[in-house]
C-alpha cells in the first residue's frame, strides 16, 4: 500500500497512513491466537475460518456480540488501554459457553476519533489476550477514525465471536430440576457492568486512582476497577471435556443475580442462593457503602463476586468444583434450585 496516502482525506481528519501503521503494529498480536482452522490472515475483506466439525452429529453455531461499555472512559482516565480488549473477548465468549458451544473465532470493531497507531495496538494486544485465554482466533476486526463524531482521545470498542455446539450437547436450561445444586464461579471484580453507577459513585473524572487502599487489599482504586473481565471458557469446557452433565449456566452480567440466573431457569423453577456462601470482592463493598445503595440493587446490577454460575446435579458436585479448582477456577456451592416460582432468592 505504498502509493495510498490523500492529503485530501487527511486535511478532513482521517489519516489512512495511520490505520496502516496500526495493522502493522498489532500483527504480532493477532499471530498469537491462531490455531486450527484459521485460513486467512487480517488485512482481507473476510475473516476465513474452516471449523473441524468432525465428530459432531448436528453442528450448531452459536454467536455472541458486547461492547465493554463505560468502562472504557476509565482505560482513557487511566491513558492504559492494553486490558480493555479482553473485556471485550469476555463479554462475548463467556455468554456463548453458557450454551456449552466452544468458541472458534472472535473480530473486534474499534471506533476512534483520532487514529495513534500505538493505542490502536495495545487495544487489539488486549483483544488477542483474551482471544489466546478463550482459545479461539482473531481473524480480523475494523477500525474506524471518526473525526468531528469523536473527541481525538475517545474511542469505542465492540465485538463478537462464533462457537460450534453438537445440538445434542447445548446446555438450555431444560434439563434443570428441583435439587439441582448451584456451583458459583469468582469473578475478578467489577467485570464490565455498571460502571454508570461506578463512575457516578465515586465521581471518577476526579477520583484518585493510583493511591493503593487498604481497603482494597493494597489495590489502587484504578487497578480495582479496570482489572480484567475473568474468561470462563477453558474452566467450562474442562467439565463438559470430563463428563459433568452442566443443567444449566448463567454468565453474570448487567442485570446482575436478579435478570440472569433465571435465564438459565424452565418456568416453575428458583434459584434459592446463600449469601453467606458468596465471596463479596471489598470493591463492591466499598461501591455499596459510598453510594449508599441499597443490597436488592447491587445484586440487581453487579455480579457481587461471582462471575458465573452453574447448575449441575447433586451427585455431580464435588467432582465439577474438584474439576473446576484444578484449572485454577475458584469455585463452590452457592445454593440450590427448588420448585418454586420466584426466580431469584437471596437468603
Amino acid at each position: 500500500m505504498e502509493n495510498s496516502h490523500s492529503a485530501s482525506y487527511a486535511a478532513a481528519g482521517v489519516d489512512i497512513e495511520a490505520g496502516y501503521k496500526g495493522v502493522q503494529l498489532m500483527k504480532k498480536h493477532v499471530a498469537r491466537t491462531m490455531i486450527p482452522g484459521v485460513v486467512s490472515g487480517i488485512g482481507g475483506f473476510g475473516g476465513l475460518f474452516a471449523p473441524d466439525l468432525s465428530g459432531m452429529k448436528e453442528p450448531v453455531f452459536v454467536s455472541g456480540t458486547d461492547g465493554v461499555g463505560t468502562k472504557i472512559r476509565l482505560a482513557q482516565l487511566m491513558d492504559r488501554h492494553d486490558t480493555i480488549g479482553i473485556d471485550c473477548v469476555a463479554m462475548c465468549v463467556n455468554d456463548i459457553i453458557c450454551c456449552g458451544a466452544r468458541p472458534l473465532f472472535f473480530l473486534d470493531y474499534i471506533a476512534i476519533g483520532k487514529n495513534e497507531p500505538e493505542k490502536v495496538a495495545a487495544i487489539v494486544s488486549g483483544v488477542a489476550e483474551g482471544c489466546v485465554q478463550s482459545g479461539c482466533a482473531l481473524i480480523g476486526g475494523e477500525t474506524a477514525e471518526h473525526p468531528g463524531l469523536m473527541a481525538p482521545e475517545d474511542y469505542d470498542l465492540a465485538g463478537f465471536a462464533v462457537g460450534v455446539v453438537d445440538r445434542e450437547k447445548i446446555i438450555d436450561g431444560s434439563r434443570v430440576s428441583g435439587g439441582d445444586v448451584l456451583i458459583g464461579l469468582t469473578s475478578s471484580g467489577v467485570h464490565s457492568n455498571g460502571f454508570s453507577l461506578v463512575r457516578k459513585v465515586f465521581d471518577i473524572e476526579h477520583a484518585d486512582l493510583t493511591t493503593p487502599m487498604d481497603e482494597l487489599e493494597g489495590k489502587s482504586l484504578g487497578e480495582a476497577l479496570l482489572a480484567p473481565t475473568k474468561l470462563y471458557v477453558k474452566a467450562v469446557l474442562a467439565l463438559i471435556d470430563g463428563g459433568i452433565d452442566l443443567h444449566g449456566a448463567s454468565h453474570i452480567t448487567g442485570g446482575g443475580f436478579y435478570e440472569n440466573i433465571p435465564r438459565c431457569l424452565p418456568k416453575g423453577m428458583t434459584a434459592k442462593i446463600d449469601k453467606s456462601a458468596l465471596w463479596i470482592d471489598p470493591i463492591f463493598r466499598m461501591i455499596q457503602r459510598l453510594g449508599n445503595i441499597p443490597e436488592h440493587d447491587m445484586f440487581n446490577t453487579f455480579n457481587m463476586g461471582t462471575g458465573m454460575v452453574l447448575v449441575v446435579a447433586k451427585e455431580d458436585v464435588d467432582k465439577a468444583v474438584a474439576a473446576l479448582n484444578s484449572e485454577g477456577q475458584g469455585a463452590k456451592v452457592i445454593g440450590d434450585v427448588v420448585a418454586e416460582d420466584i426466580g431469584v432468592e437471596l437468603l
